[in-house]
């Protein structure tokens, strides 16, 4: 692994796990087995680094999101598929809710770089719910209540180390889409 890849890799490790905030460059350098001059060559800040570590979730989310979808065919299918998407990770020992939500509040305001990568990224999950209903001709409003469902049952998976919020969240999206018809 280069030295760039080993930076982000031990930088969204820590992220992830520990907190933006309570992570330090030096620990960063340290695990990630790299001097200080090479970090600060690929990343001159600490919110570059974050920056990075976004852009590698991102990548990274809506890959696994796209994969997983692939095995399902119709729009009600793929809809309760996001949810199991979602109760796989929330059981899976590394889960710490969602890297985006995690990041948004530990941010300041004012930082509207990093705000505007999460909007990003927020604003494809709920693409992904309108582009599943597009076909079956659903309003905007049911994906996107369908997304604040989704995204509700991922911070309350994290407050409760539990699935059930996820899996209670399928439920609801399953009457949602059977009203809906």
């Amino acid at each position: 692994m280069d030295v760039r890849s080993r930076i982000i890799d031990t930088a969204s490790r820590l992220f992830y796990s520990q907190g933006y905030n309570s992570t330090g460059i030096n620990q960063v350098i340290k695990e990630a087995n790299v001097a200080k001059s090479s970090l600060y060559q690929y990343f001159p800040s600490k919110d570059d680094l974050l920056v990075a570590y976004l852009n590698e979730a991102s990548k990274n989310t809506n890959q696994a999101i796209d994969e997983w979808l692939e095995k399902y065919s119709t729009a009600s299918e793929k809809v309760t598929g996001l949810f199991d998407f979602l109760i796989v990770f929330a059981e899976s020992k590394e889960f710490n809710g969602c890297n985006f939500l995690n990041i948004i509040s530990e941010i300041p305001q004012e930082n509207e770089r990093v705000a505007a990568l999460i909007i990003k990224q927020k604003n494809h999950i709920r693409f992904v719910f309108s582009y599943i209903l597009e076909n079956e001709n659903h309003d905007t409003t049911l994906a996107d209540e369908l997304y604040l469902l989704f995204d509700a049952s991922m911070i309350s998976s994290k407050v409760y180390k539990s699935s059930w919020p996820a899996q209670s969240a399928k439920k609801v999206a399953e009457k949602l889409l059977n009203c809906a018809k």
